[in-house]
């Protein structure tokens, strides 16, 4: 048993992590390993906390004397692979799901997770193989069933994905993800083969048990909060901003950086499309995602908008760093590009503290963009939740594009539109235009875009996408669902006639 104050100490260091007060929890869980050196939990929680504190060396160090400590606990090495996973570290992950399935032979989870992993990463043959795993474990179990389905689709075996869903649906599956994940699925099997009325049934029957398992509500309430708030700050704004920004943060005063673009616009506007083709001129780096903005840039903006010179100059440094410990060693020298569609609204962030900043907007049909983002099965979060309901994802459409609309006119910054529809057209064309647009030439490599995105992860929700070359099956895929579209067709005709697609 534990003594009394080391209790005392593992309880206030486990209420600094739930309040993410990070750094004020390492040093806690530093003394409570060095008084209790045996217990795997401790090393492991104080691997989360450095993990959090952006201390990755001492979190590797935790984790894996946790996993020394109590290497046959299959649980606790399969949360530390889940831990490897949401940093981006996918050879570490799964090493670790590797090593829980075999510490308990008749542990589904660690299997599957391993599945989900190199799906991810394209391995298809070994993926199907960590399923027939958990098959051969329990031929009834959700997940296996449902993966499987998941695998065949993405082999292109249509017929055997939806004869393996509509199986699963009918057995009642009791996991909850499997409820509403089996129909999303089923719903894309649908939409590919042209029968929409069920696909769009089938979406609508999987948000209503997303909506029973979860309180949205408060998410809601608070992405209506944050959109409020971004809204009043951009409409607060004179055109001539960025002028008065400069003006406060002269070119003289600011520390060098490596080239860097934003690329935005809304979410499945085609916006990891062209990461991908971009990504693949070896003079540029483009990453999906990155968290850089959410850790550095946003924090400080929560707590003043009013930044000295020196203190613009720390962040720029920091972002900078963040980008970079996401790359490899030969991005040294390469234009940096940071894919973000979601922040989109919170350009104005970008521009203040990077001036000299490229701004690139991907623009889709925004009817496509409600449609495809409706499609989406992704993670629950005060932004995602907008994608339940088609009314919510309208107004999400409406906040972040009437964001661009105001700040594409501000003068004295460098921005581009591209349009889904021209790349898939012709990529050449407009992916020579937005090449240089970032002052670089055109180079064979991106006609081939997707040689390189089959050779690595890619953490959107679409990246098996861009593991092929450009397609034009989605350019106007909403008229086959124009009637289930129509309520929100109002709302959106406003920017359709300002992004020019009457």
């Amino acid at each position: 048993m534990m003594p009394a104050q080391s209790q005392n100490d593992l309880n206030r260091a486990r209420e600094l992590v739930l309040s993410s007060e990070f750094a004020r929890a390492v040093p806690l869980y530093e003394k409570l390993v060095r008084q209790n050196p045996r217990a795997a939990v401790l090393w492991y929680e104080y691997g989360n906390a450095a993990s959090k504190s952006a201390r990755m060396d001492l979190a590797d160090r935790a984790w894996q004397k946790a996993v020394e400590l109590d290497p046959h606990n299959a649980d606790l090495v399969g949360m530390v692979g889940h831990h490897y996973e949401a940093l981006r570290r996918p050879e570490q992950a799964r090493a670790c799901f590797v090593q829980a399935a075999a510490a308990d032979a008749r542990a589904v989870n660690p299997r599957i997770s391993l599945a989900v992993l190199l799906e991810k990463n394209h391995r298809l043959v070994e993926a199907r193989a960590a399923v027939n795993e958990c098959l051969a474990i329990d031929p009834h179990d959700d997940q296996a069933r449902y993966f499987t389905a998941v695998l065949d689709r993405r082999e292109g075996q249509m017929p055997e994905a939806e004869r393996g869903l509509r199986d699963l649906l009918a057995s009642e599956p009791r996991h909850p993800f499997v409820r509403y994940a089996a129909r999303y699925e089923l719903a894309q099997v649908l939409d590919r083969t042209d029968r929409f009325d069920e696909a769009m049934a089938l979406l609508n029957e999987a948000k209503k048990i997303v909506l029973a398992l979860t309180d949205t509500g408060l998410l809601i309430q608070a992405y209506d909060r944050s959109a409020q708030s971004v809204r009043s700050f951009t409409a607060g704004q004179p055109k001539n901003v960025l002028d008065l920004w400069a003006k406060s943060f002269p070119s003289r005063q600011r520390e060098s950086i490596p080239p860097l673009a934003f690329l935005g616009g809304h979410p499945r506007s085609g916006t990891t499309l062209l990461e991908q083709i971009l990504d693949a001129h070896p003079a540029a780096a483009a990453l999906d995602e990155p968290t850089a903005f959410l850790d550095v840039l946003q924090p400080e903006f929560h707590k003043s908008s009013q930044l000295s010179s020196a203190r613009l100059n720390v962040l720029r440094r920091h972002y900078v760093q963040a980008l970079r410990a996401g790359l490899d060693a030969d991005a040294a020298g390469k234009i940096l590009i940071d894919k973000n569609p979601s922040p989109t609204a919170r350009l104005p962030v970008w521009l203040r503290v990077f001036p000299e900043l490229r701004v690139l907007i991907a623009l889709r049909d925004p009817r496509d963009v409600a449609l495809s983002c409706y499609f989406q099965n992704i993670p629950l979060n005060s932004t995602n939740v907008n994608f339940l309901s088609l009314d919510r994802l309208a107004k999400h459409y409406a906040d972040l594009m009437g964001i661009w609309l105001a700040v594409r006119e501000w003068p004295g910054f460098a921005w581009i539109e591209t349009r889904y529809e021209d790349i898939v057209a012709n990529l050449p064309k407009e992916g020579r235009r937005v090449t240089e647009f970032l002052g670089l030439q055109w180079h064979p490599d991106q006609e081939r875009f997707y040689e390189k995105s089959a050779a690595k992860q890619l953490y959107s929700p679409t990246y098996q996408d861009v593991t092929r070359p450009v397609y034009q099956r989605s350019v106007a895929r909403w008229r086959a669902y124009e009637k289930h579209l129509a309520p929100i067709l109002p709302a959106l005709e406003p920017f359709c006639r300002a992004l020019g697609f009457d």
